[in-house]
């Protein structure tokens, strides 16, 4: 599977811009005539997927809306701009010789993943319109989903005349299959995984493909001593209970001792459906609220559970931040331009928001069309990874036969 990848890689990479919207055209059309047979398959794994979390169900489970979402996703990516080729920079050198760096796919990405069959044509859509092959590793639990999106996703790259091998599915489910996939050594380019703790430990200790982490949210929202507690519920609502089970939903809450008592007292009512974990001053406040323990705080629940700290100024809540985090996404609520600015500035994340919910930290929401993943590492790609960071450069030199002396 590999192999026909890398060999069909070859043909995508060197296509117009315009193929390759053509394909992701024809993509999203499958996916909206095959909605029977995709829905038809996610039955099968739901029904064999007793064992599932609430959370992890929801993240498996498709109907005809999501499927039309996947397709419009799809069809998102296939209108931004074409990168490939694209002229980064260039200069002439004293000798006359003429340098560019020019943008060029990765190659051949594979992606393993647990339960999102939503994953199989945003990664399809975004490595094959930056001129990648992919490979796909899904979870045993999404099986038959994911191969009924597969089958429709190749049926349309044949219907546009490239080579099938550009879209590959791994079908041993087990975990030596796992093993082996990310053992592809230089049959695979870049390695992204997405998924739990677990996964992301077995990828860092097993993989021999360079890989570009997608870590766990831990995120964190803090509403300032200068906030507008309105705008605070609402994003606070949102970013806890608009969907859970995500890794840019909020799972702690800081707020500053000011404004504790009164926006406490209106949350206890908004999050009547969230379990509060909290500290001491959290309690005092709202007597519903558990004891909080420093694993709570570390933790990234994918659940209706929020732990909850009081803090004494900005800088304590930073301080936890630093101390917890993730590196996923965090979020202050401040009518203070000086503390938005500090927080921005000294806060270590792969996204910082400003009045706003972490839930807009996704592909789809800041206008890349979809995402491969979110990225918290530090190294080429950070945060969500388009088409753009589905690529790398090379230097081109031109000369005039220059040699060096």
């Amino acid at each position: 599977m590999a192999k026909e990848a890398r060999a069909a890689q070859r043909w995508l990479a060197a296509s117009s811009g315009a193929l390759r919207g053509q394909l992701l055209e024809a993509m999203a059309t499958a996916l909206e005539n095959d909605i029977t047979e995709i829905l038809l398959a996610n039955r099968r794994d739901l029904d064999g997927s007793a064992t599932l979390t609430v959370a992890q169900r929801d993240r498996l489970t498709l109907n005809a809306a999501r499927v039309e979402a996947m397709a419009a996703s799809v069809r998102e990516v296939g209108r931004q701009r074409d990168v490939v080729g694209e002229v980064v920079d260039g200069w002439v050198l004293p000798n006359g010789l003429r340098v560019r760096r020019i943008r060029v796919p990765l190659g051949v990405v594979g992606v393993i993943y647990e339960n999102r069959p939503n994953v199989t044509s945003d990664a399809s859509a975004l490595a094959l319109y930056s001129g990648n092959a992919i490979l796909l590793r899904g979870s045993s639990q999404a099986f038959y989903s994911n191969r009924a999106i597969v089958e429709s996703l190749r049926s349309a790259i044949s219907e546009v005349g490239l080579p099938e091998g550009l879209v590959g599915m791994a079908t041993e489910t087990s975990r030596e299959g796992a093993l082996a996939f990310m053992q592809l050594g230089a049959a695979m380019d870049v390695l992204i995984p997405r998924g739990g703790p677990e996964l992301i430990a077995t990828v860092r200790s097993q993989a021999t493909v360079p890989t570009i982490i997608d870590g766990d949210g831990n995120c964190h929202v803090y509403v300032d001593a200068s906030a507008d507690l309105g705008m605070a519920v609402d994003i606070i609502k949102n970013a806890k209970t608009q969907r859970p089970g995500v890794c840019n939903a909020m799972e702690t809450l800081l707020i500053h001792v000011d404004v504790a008592e009164p926006l406490l007292r209106l949350l206890d009512e908004e999050l009547a459906a969230v379990e509060l974990r909290g500290d001491e001053r959290t309690r005092q406040i709202c007597e519903r609220a558990l004891e909080a323990t420093e694993e709570d705080y570390a933790r990234e629940f994918l659940d209706l559970i929020l732990a909850v700290r009081v803090v004494d100024s900005l800088n304590e809540a930073i301080d936890h931040i630093r101390r917890f985090s993730s590196g996923h996404s965090e979020a202050i609520i401040t009518e203070s331009f000086a503390n938005a600015q500090c927080f921005e500035r000294e806060v270590d994340a792969a996204c910082v928001l400003v009045n706003a919910s972490t839930r807009f930290v996704d592909g789809g929401q800041l206008g890349m069309g979809a995402e491969i993943g979110i990225s918290t590492q530090k190294l080429h790609a950070r945060g969500p990874m388009g088409i753009e960071q589905l690529t790398t450069t090379k230097i081109v030199i031109e000369g005039e036969g220059q040699v060096r002396h």
